[in-house]
């Protein structure tokens, strides 16, 4: 359950509780903008989360959800850093394959948070999502270029505030490196690692810049709107890896075979993936995303287990990989 789940969770514990009857179906769909089926499950999860919620049934059938006692946890006793190291902790047991571990976590937190004020939830859901990207630094696994701790440290700051941070970055097309005033919103790390920002002088669409193109970095104490809409997961869903590219997005299809499929039912590709068992044994992998020379780094270790059917550009650029014809470095 997401924070903002939570948070309308929280509102309907309010609405219960204030109203005479409680609230209805009818009232959560207003209130959310929701359809019957969705006002259905949250009214679902609303009970699950509060044991005080009591039902009855009016004279014209409609049934009402009341709360005479909202079981409000002493927030002040659970810190900021506390709540996000928990957040940290459901991050790295699901990483690590305790889904029975993580679920059990997910549900305390969202006990906690459905019972914050709103306030306080928006302060907590800042905080953790900024110790969520600055631990990530330190425990991501795996082959990683270095970093500057300097530029993680300012970022941290940036983000904090938020406040816009001035880079000299030299893109692939440009001839010399040059200086940009950019919004800085997140960062996706990976082999490389991007800033997610964006450039003020430019479009102010979202932009990568790469970490090892950025000659210098310093903070500025001009602060900005952060998009209250802008999602990292949901961006970095965009890619295979950490690069994102419209000019590559769309669906993907591989085909692994009988004697790969055990192994490549266990792997996490791509967060919306979609797996199919075949009637020959072997499995089909399905989602959309972009980044296909990342996709062929890492299908050329699967050798001739898996087959791509699409797209034709990645099954070409697979081909290549396999052959040593590409010369882009990591």
């Amino acid at each position: 359950m997401s924070f903002i789940k939570a948070q309308q969770l929280y509102r309907m514990a309010e609405m219960a509780a204030a109203r005479r009857l409680g609230i209805s179906m009818r009232i959560v769909m207003e209130e959310f903008d929701v359809e019957e089926r969705t006002a259905r499950r949250m009214l679902r999860q609303f009970e699950d989360l509060f044991p005080g919620v009591q039902t009855s049934d009016a004279d014209d059938r409609r049934r009402w959800w009341s709360l005479t006692d909202v079981p409000y946890i002493q927030h002040r006793v659970l810190k900021e850093n506390e709540l996000a190291a928990l957040d940290l902790a459901i991050r790295r047991a699901a990483r690590d394959g305790a889904e029975g571990e993580a679920k059990a976590l997910e549900t305390a937190r969202d006990r906690l948070v459905a019972s914050y004020s709103r306030p306080m939830v928006r302060g907590a859901k800042g905080y953790s999502e900024i110790l969520l990207l600055a631990n990530g630094f330190a425990s991501r696994p795996g082959p990683t270029r270095r970093v500057p701790e300097d530029y993680l440290n300012l970022l941290f700051t940036a983000f904090r505030r938020p406040t816009m941070v001035e880079i000299v970055y030299q893109g692939a097309r440009d001839p010399e490196p040059r200086k940009r005033l950019v919004e800085p919103h997140a960062v996706i790390v990976g082999t490389r690692h991007y800033l997610i920002a964006r450039d003020i002088n430019a479009d102010l669409q979202y932009r990568q810049f790469r970490f090892d193109r950025i000659f210098e970095m310093r903070g500025t104490v001009q602060v900005f709107e952060r998009d209250p809409d802008f999602d990292v997961e949901r961006y970095s869903a965009q890619g295979f890896g950490s690069f994102v590219s419209d000019a590559e997005q769309g669906p993907v299809r591989w085909r692994f075979s009988p004697s790969a499929a055990s192994e490549a039912r266990d792997f996490v590709f791509h967060p919306n993936q979609e797996l199919t068992e075949l009637d020959d044994g072997s499995l089909l992998v399905e989602f959309e995303a972009s980044g296909w020379l990342e996709m062929a780094w890492h299908l050329v270790k699967w050798g001739n287990a898996v087959e791509v059917l699409d797209p034709p550009e990645l099954r070409n650029m697979l081909e290549r990989v396999r052959r040593g014809e590409v010369e882009i470095l990591p």
